[in-house]
């Protein structure tokens, strides 16, 4: 089994799934993995951010039950609790883990490691240091390609084995700050990318809650647009104030002389073609690993999982980043290739979350374990059998204010049909949106007496969802989970780790 995930990897940008950028930028080679295998259309993550993802795919429960709430002052991920890739160890699998893992305290589960452990754990794009079982290595190169490479050769060592494998190949890309391998920095030079349909959105009826972030298009750093740093600065923390200048509000990054609506334009155009020649770097590698395992007869006997840890904006709503509810953030792209069990060019658009994958996992590698799990095994829905009892909503809980991003703490219920939340943190606000007429998403219908009866049957499967997961808490107790400082996810903190206090001036 190979479990490839990337980091903030949308559907917007895969071209299995269609968009705006399917023709400029596509990725033929996660598209073959879709079309020997299965697409999914509605797999949605519970906490839309990068380490509370994880750690729901890992354990197959919410925030809530793994105790990893948020990434900023969460703390680190609790080693000690049950996780899927112990399991298959335990049951005789050799494991292997490369590139990302963000969750502060090192892997378990595994035979060997190699994970990016600079920048808060984010690691680098360039010349990053990975934590090889336990030391820290400075290893030369492009980081996509350099995970690829010790997988492979993980992979390669291990051939003559006998042993079943379990090999996790995490991505840093296409994270932040969004760093193109040489040969693409200038792919996109001579077009100018299109704009999503809602590029514009001017957030009426959503003031308080998509109207009132700090993740649009006006908060790309100089960093972000790649402006060239003055050689006089110091490094430390004087630099990292110039690189992040942007971030903050009332610092617009454009060249002179521009409009309003020009910066705005070239601030996306910048990020897009540097986010999309990053899922390029992304696609080239996913096909280095399918022709591996072609070359070597793995190809048949090897299940394939593409993912990532939830979805991203790419100017949607004039976002960057991600956090909501909303489609473009909750959607995560998924796909399985198993020849032996799944039909090949199949497509799935039953609702299944990141809880689920783990028992899945387990089921499909015939392992079965009496660890509890919230998550919910979907191995007939890949063999093309959804129960007649499956689940026909899911429950999400995002819970980290105000840094990075002031996007409001919230809860919600997403069915095929209607998306309704609740932000509550220091605003009481309702929003409900009908998939179906307003797939965008910028219809607030919540105060629509029209839909008085659709509102409180979702604010009963709310209710009992909440409590199904253990999560039927106060406002208050929500709130403290927000407030909480649980930590750094890691504890040497050098200059590089504290963007934070100098961006909110809480310099020691």
């Amino acid at each position: 089994m190979i479990y490839i995930m990337a980091d903030d990897l949308t559907t917007q940008a895969i071209s299995a799934y269609g968009g705006i950028y399917k023709e400029i930028a596509p990725t033929p080679n996660i598209d073959r993995v879709a079309s020997e295998g299965m697409l999914f259309q509605d797999v949605l993550v519970t906490n839309a951010i990068c380490g509370p993802s994880r750690a729901a795919i890992l354990t197959g429960n919410y925030s809530n039950l793994n105790g990893y709430y948020k990434n900023e002052s969460g703390g680190k991920f609790n080693s000690e609790q049950w996780t899927f890739p112990q399991e298959f160890q335990k049951q005789g699998y050799k494991t292997g883990l490369f590139g990302k893992w963000h969750l502060g305290t090192d892997p378990v589960g595994f035979d060997t490691f190699k994970y990016h452990n600079s920048a808060g754990q984010q690691g680098h794009y360039w010349d990053p240091v990975f934590n090889d079982n336990g030391t820290d290595v400075k290893e030369k190169g492009y980081a996509t390609n350099l995970s690829t490479d010790f997988a492979l050769t993980w992979l390669d060592s291990s051939k003559k084995s006998t042993e079943p494998f379990l090999m996790i190949l995490q991505y840093k890309a296409p994270h932040r700050p969004w760093e193109p391998d040489t040969k693409y920095t200038t792919l996109w030079d001579e077009i100018e990318m299109p704009y999503p349909a809602t590029f514009n959105d001017t957030y009426e009826g959503r003031e308080k809650t998509a109207g009132d972030t700090e993740m649009t298009m006006e908060y790309f750093s100089r960093r972000d647009m790649k402006l060239e740093r003055p050689k006089n600065l110091k490094k430390g923390k004087e630099s990292i104030k110039w690189d992040f200048y942007g971030a903050k509000p009332g610092e617009i990054v454009q060249p002179k002389g521009m409009s309003d609506e020009e910066g705005r334009k070239w601030r996306y155009q910048n990020y897009i073609k540097d986010y999309l020649a990053c899922v390029k770097s992304v696609d080239d590698n996913v096909g280095r690993v399918l022709d591996y395992l072609k070359e070597n007869n793995l190809e048949e006997n090897t299940i394939i999982v593409l993912t990532s840890d939830q979805g991203f904006y790419l100017g949607d709503h004039g976002f960057f980043d991600k956090r909501f509810i909303y489609e473009e953030s909750l959607r995560m792209p998924f796909m399985v290739k198993y020849p032996k069990k799944i039909k090949a060019g199949s497509v799935n658009e039953d609702i299944i979350t990141n809880i689920d994958f783990a028992p899945t996992l387990l089921e499909l590698a015939g392992i079965s374990t009496t660890q509890k799990m919230q998550g919910t095994s979907f191995v007939s829905v890949l063999e093309g059998n959804t129960p007649n009892d499956w689940q026909d909503a899911m429950y999400y809980h995002y819970y980290e204010f105000p840094f990075w991003h002031h996007v409001q703490p919230h809860y919600g219920v997403r069915t095929q049909k209607y998306t309704l939340a609740h932000f509550y943190y220091n605003i009481d606000v309702w929003e409900l949106y009908d998939l179906e007429k307003d797939p965008n998403q910028v219809n607030n219908i919540y105060n629509n007496p029209g839909y008085a009866e659709v509102t409180a049957e979702l604010k009963s499967k709310l209710k009992n969802l909440m409590i199904k997961f253990e999560d039927n808490k106060s406002l208050v107790d929500f709130r403290k989970i927000t407030d909480t400082d649980f930590g750094r996810i890691v504890d040497n903190i050098k200059d590089e780790e504290s963007v934070q206090q100098i961006l909110t001036k809480k310099e020691n």
